[in-house]
Parts: C-alpha cells; sequence; structure tokens
C-alpha cells in the first residue's frame, strides 16, 4: 500500500507540494495519513508538506468532540499541521447538506494553506458503493463514472484499495481509529446499501464490488467517447462557469440533458433522472424569458435561467444587501461593502472615451449635481432618467428594459441623489450626470 500511494504521489508530481488530507479519524483517513507519515521519512518526498484537515460535523455532541481531540493528537504525534472548523448548529443533518459544507471547508484549508491538493480517503468499497447508489438513482452514464480518482485539485489515493486492505493495515500497525456511531445507522442511504444491500447482492456474486469498479471503469470508457463530442461544442456553450443559454437551445434533447448531468455533477450534488428531468423543464420554460426565474438546487444553491445566460448562484443574492448607505461628500475614495468606490476631477488634458452604459468606470458631469451624494443598493421609489432620455421611469422598468437578471438586482450598487438614481454600476448612467460636452468627474467602482 505504502508503495501505491508513493506512485500515486509521483504520477502527479506532488512529491515536493503541499497537501491537504481529510481527517475524519476514521479507518480510511487515519491509514492514509499514517502511510503519509512514512513516505516523508523518504528522501524524495522530504518536502512534501502535509496538513490534516477535520471538519466536525456537530453532530453527535461529546463524542464528536472526543474525534476531533483524536484527530489532532494523531497529526501532532506524527508531525502534521492540525486545521479544524465546527460546523454551525444550524448545518441540516441530512447528507448531502453534510458534504456540501465539508468540501467548502476543504476548499478554505486549500485557500488557507496555499496548498496544491486535496487528498481525500474514498476506497474501492466507496466506489463500489457510489455506483451502486446512483444505479438505484437512475444517474446515467456520468454517475456511473463513480468517484474520480482525480477532480480539479481533488485527489482519491486510496481509490484502487479494498476496505479489508485497509483495516488489515490498520491493525497491522496498531492504529485506533475513531468509529463514527452513525455509521451504523442505515436510516443513511450510503449506510444502508453498505450495510444490508452489498451483502445481499454478494449472495448472488461475491464479487460484487469488483463488478461494480468494473462497470465504473466501463462507464468512463464509454464517456471518453461522447466526451470527444462534447469537446468540440463546448468551446461555444460556455463563458467560464456560465451556460450561454442561445447555444444551449441549439442542443438536442439527448445532449441537452448530459450537459446538465455534467453541469450539476460539478457541484458535487446529489442528483438522478428525476431531478435532472425537472432542471430540464425549468430551463424549457425560461430560455425566453427575458428576466428569467431560479429553482432550488441545495440548501444555500439556486439554478437561475433566462434567454441570455444559465448559472448558479447563491441563495443568499437573493436577499437584500445588508450593507448600510454611504455618503458621498466629495472628490476621494470611499469603501462599501466589499466594494471600493472613487470619484475624482478630470482635467482639461485628460483623453477620456464617452462611457458605455456596461461599465464600472464613467466619465460623467456632476456640474448639475450637489453633494452630498448617496451610494446604496436599491430602494422601493428609486427613479432614473436614462443618458439620452428627458423623462423618469421607476428603477425597476429601467432594470427590465436593460435586462438585468432579477436575482442580481439588489446586489447593484447605485450612486444617488435621494430617490434619483444617478448612476446604476455596470448599467448605465442618469441623463443629469451622463457627458454632453465634457466631463467634470470620473467615478469608478471597484
Amino acid at each position: 500500500m505504502i508503495d501505491r500511494i508513493s506512485d500515486f504521489i509521483k504520477k502527479y508530481e506532488l512529491s515536493d507540494k503541499t497537501i491537504v488530507v481529510g481527517f475524519s479519524g476514521g479507518f480510511d483517513s487515519m491509514c492514509l495519513l499514517d502511510i503519509l507519515s512514512q513516505i516523508k521519512k523518504e528522501p524524495e518526498f522530504e518536502n512534501l508538506k502535509v496538513v490534516a484537515a477535520h471538519y466536525n460535523h456537530n453532530w453527535r455532541g461529546e463524542e464528536s468532540l472526543r474525534e476531533q481531540e483524536v484527530c489532532r493528537l494523531f497529526a501532532s504525534a506524527k508531525g502534521f499541521e492540525f486545521y479544524t472548523k465546527n460546523a454551525p448548529a444550524a448545518l441540516k443533518k441530512t447528507e448531502n447538506d453534510a458534504r456540501i459544507a465539508r468540501y467548502e471547508f476543504f476548499e478554505e484549508a486549500y485557500e488557507d494553506f496555499d496548498a496544491d491538493a486535496v487528498f481525500t480517503a474514498h476506497n474501492k468499497d466507496d466506489n463500489a458503493e457510489t455506483v451502486l447508489y446512483r444505479v438505484i438513482k437512475g444517474t446515467g452514464i456520468v454517475g456511473l463514472k463513480g468517484i474520480a480518482e482525480k477532480r480539479g485539485y481533488f485527489y482519491r489515493p486510496l481509490l484502487k484499495t479494498s476496505r479489508a486492505e485497509i483495516l488489515a493495515y490498520c491493525n497491522e500497525r496498531n492504529l485506533t481509529p475513531n468509529n463514527d456511531s452513525s455509521n451504523s445507522n442505515v436510516a443513511y442511504k450510503r449506510n444502508f446499501i453498505r450495510l444490508n444491500v452489498i451483502p445481499s447482492l454478494e449472495k448472488i456474486n461475491p464479487s460484487v464490488k469488483d463488478a461494480l469498479n468494473t462497470l465504473a471503469g466501463n462507464a468512463n470508457t464509454d464517456n471518453e467517447i461522447i466526451e470527444e463530442y462534447l469537446s468540440t461544442i463546448r468551446p461555444n456553450l460556455y463563458d467560464r462557469d456560465v451556460l450561454l443559454t442561445e447555444e444551449y437551445k441549439k442542443l438536442s434533447k439527448p445532449v441537452k440533458l448530459r450537459i446538465l448531468y455534467e453541469f450539476i455533477q460539478k457541484l458535487d450534488l446529489d442528483y438522478d433522472s428525476k431531478k435532472i428531468n425537472e432542471l430540464y423543464d425549468f430551463i424549457e420554460a425560461n430560455s425566453n424569458q427575458r428576466n428569467g426565474s431560479t429553482i432550488s438546487l441545495a440548501s444555500a444553491l439556486w439554478l437561475y435561467a433566462d434567454d441570455k445566460i444559465i448559472e448558479t448562484i447563491p441563495r443568499k443574492t437573493n436577499e437584500i444587501s445588508s450593507d448600510k448607505p454611504v455618503l458621498i461628500t466629495g472628490e476621494g475614495e470611499y469603501e462599501f461593502g466589499n466594494h471600493i468606490f472613487t470619484i475624482n476631477k478630470c482635467s482639461e488634458n485628460d483623453i477620456f472615451v464617452f462611457p458605455q452604459s456596461t461599465a464600472n468606470f464613467a466619465y460623467v458631469d456632476l456640474s448639475k449635481a450637489e453633494f452630498p451624494l448617496t451610494l446604496r443598493t436599491r430602494r422601493d421609489g428609486d427613479v432614473i432618467t436614462p443618458f439620452g432620455m428627458s423623462g423618469s421611469m421607476k428603477l425597476k422598468k429601467y432594470m427590465n428594459a436593460k435586462g438585468v437578471s432579477r436575482h442580481k438586482r439588489d446586489a447593484i450598487v447605485l450612486l444617488c441623489d435621494e430617490k434619483e438614481v444617478l448612476w446604476v454600476a455596470g448599467v448605465g448612467l442618469n441623463n443629469k450626470i451622463g457627458v454632453k460636452i465634457k466631463p467634470t468627474h470620473v467615478i469608478q467602482l471597484q
């Protein structure tokens, strides 16, 4: 097993990198951490840095705290840095919510330690159980691929190692891993599969775990063939992580469904054919809507679709911004939430281009405006006179006309004179400060 992990690290050129290891303290992760402690003794791996990252879901009170302490002591004994965090009390006790919170924690650790990889201790049996779970849920060929050996900066070095090998290793090394009592609770679907379904299937085929891993391998091969086709259409389909609606609409239904499988799988969410078809119907209903709508993906995540884009958004962006209004008393720099707003005079020698309504940078004429002004987010009753027009309109109607997605409106920063909006950052200017002859000031939001 040690050679297998050593070869894995060399395969991905991680011998002198920083690795965060997801460390629950159970058999799998304790085995992995112990192997890494031995590997580090070899000259080839002496510059390998390992951080043991333990996420306490906080579901089992004192038992969880004891396990957290066991992890700290073990990591310390092996000379590894220990990083831990307790889940908030409000975390829902579901497998999906726990997984999302855990991976967010791993991502934080990855950033905090400037790491090169995150190792999780998924093994061969986990992969078999995952494939079977997805068969039962009807997740299609994408789901049948099982657990990926590498996904982004997440790696699974034990994926070709059976649970039996891991238990034997722990016994041989006299390790005393945590024994999570919730692992025997068959109310959790994966526990039920591991404890009840797999043993029943082994009566039919004693090698059912190997068969399921073979199925995953075959699905991966078939997926590579499909990927050859998808790679030809994907460049036009995406703008970073956002699906472009017009390009999506050109696809056949089977390809759309496949794209949605892939889109959801990247988020590491629990899904099935029913959910994918639900998302498909939702997008079809909104792909011609200018303002679009949202549908829930998880407790803190929505999918948004309109006639331009299909994207995921955190649920909190649908809430009114809590940032306090900032008074703009003159030229200078002002902090508003996580933004920096600057306003500076424009000199006679400045070379400028008249502003476009979509820029976060604008030349303006403030000769008819009076300080103080206010930087804030939208309120009921806000109005604007769009640049080039003489009459005012409600801000809501203006944003509709500009095609601003409904879920983004509450976060847009506004420069205001009481109820009159002078600048909608990134969208457009009020005619009152739009430049007709020459600008007096330059405004910018970063």
